[in-house]
């Protein structure tokens, strides 16, 4: 692996406890993000990415507006998005918002376009849940379109069509960075390849080792599409901490809570404390522990699908700001330089 890993981070501006457990309001778990995103970039991160929510668990419904406010106070490191609810949303106004945050930021903007793991955005927004990939795979068509910066001549089924439609503001230099989140289906790798879009792999339980079948998949696709290469990114969560037992200790009763509060929704059973150790594990999608353990981890992942990026999911249900912080710290400082030098020694050897 001769290129460089970029190492980022994700949240969903989870609702948070204090130190003494009392909730936080919405309002300061965003204030709390911004200068999660500050510290990131003090520390030399890559990217940080925002989800968008509309349930009272995240605080976070509007992650553009919290992307400008960290990028009009960092500057290098690149904001985006955790995903983008594309289905839900109207292109237009996304690429619109992006090429704004583009411009705030000097170019440091990039969309992280998907389906979306909840639903709530639908009913809210006025969209049919029974024509949840019919909506994602038009929309995902107009906003590709929109990538290329031309004047948009294009039709559908859910919106009117556009002539010669030109859409402001443009972007400065280039193009607009757009990735597609996938969680694990055949269909969204090769539509990803389909539209020459950078590839960012969900991998939230069992070992990443396993998705090799869909970065080679996605190869294979561009390939065949007569299409260069192109990025692959990974977002898996993850909790850095002094050792492995204070890193697992201090994050169980909050990942715990968390997977219980949704699984109640999903038909999920309780999580056990075997399961958790055994994500937590070697071969386990939960980077949780020392920096050093989080790092060989990471490099294992890098290692095994070719990574161009990888995205530690930090903000894990209600574990509080300092220790999100703490964290951060801990990965720019530590945990990044371990995995360069990991990389770097077994590309030595190779």
């Amino acid at each position: 692996m001769t290129k460089k890993l970029e190492l980022g981070l994700d949240t969903f501006g989870d609702a948070t406890l204090d130190l003494n457990g009392n909730v936080l309001s919405h309002a300061q778990v965003i204030r709390n993000v911004v200068d999660e995103g500050i510290l990131a970039d003090e520390v030399g991160l890559s990217f940080i990415g925002i989800g968008e929510h509309h349930r009272a668990d995240y605080a976070v419904s509007a992650p553009e507006i919290v992307m400008a406010a960290i990028a009009a106070q960092t500057e290098n490191i690149h904001v985006g998005s955790a995903v983008t609810v594309l289905s839900s949303d109207d292109p237009i106004r996304v690429y619109q918002r992006f090429s704004t945050l583009n411009a705030i930021s000097n170019g440091r903007a990039e969309v992280i376009l998907g389906r979306g793991s909840f639903t709530e955005s639908f009913p809210l927004f006025g969209y049919p849940l029974n024509q949840y990939e019919e909506l994602f795979e038009e929309k995902l068509d107009l906003l590709s379109n929109l990538l290329t910066e031309e004047p948009l001549t294009w039709e559908g089924n859910f919106r009117t069509a556009l002539k010669d439609q030109k859409v402001f503001p443009p972007i400065e230099e280039g193009k607009l960075k757009a990735w597609i989140g996938v969680g694990g289906s055949p269909q969204s790798v090769v539509r990803a390849a389909h539209y020459g879009l950078p590839l960012m792999l969900a991998i939230i339980g069992g070992d990443p080792v396993r998705f090799r079948p869909y970065v080679d998949l996605y190869h294979q696709a561009l390939e065949q599409m007569g299409r260069e290469p192109l990025p692959i990114g990974q977002h898996s969560p993850g909790f850095v901490g002094a050792n492995d037992e204070d890193a697992k200790e201090l994050l169980w009763p909050h990942y715990r809570d968390m997977h219980a509060r949704i699984g109640r929704e999903r038909g999920w059973p309780p999580l056990a404390r075997e399961q958790f150790e055994a994500e937590a594990g070697p071969n386990g999608a939960l980077m949780v522990g020392s920096p050093e353990t989080v790092a060989r981890k990471i490099a294992r992942s890098a290692r095994a699908l070719g990574l161009d990026r990888f995205d530690l999911k930090y903000s894990l249900g209600t574990l509080a700001h300092e220790h999100l912080m703490e964290c951060i710290r801990l990965y720019g400082t530590e945990v990044a330089p371990m995995v360069h030098e990991l990389l770097a020694r077994e590309d030595s050897h190779a």
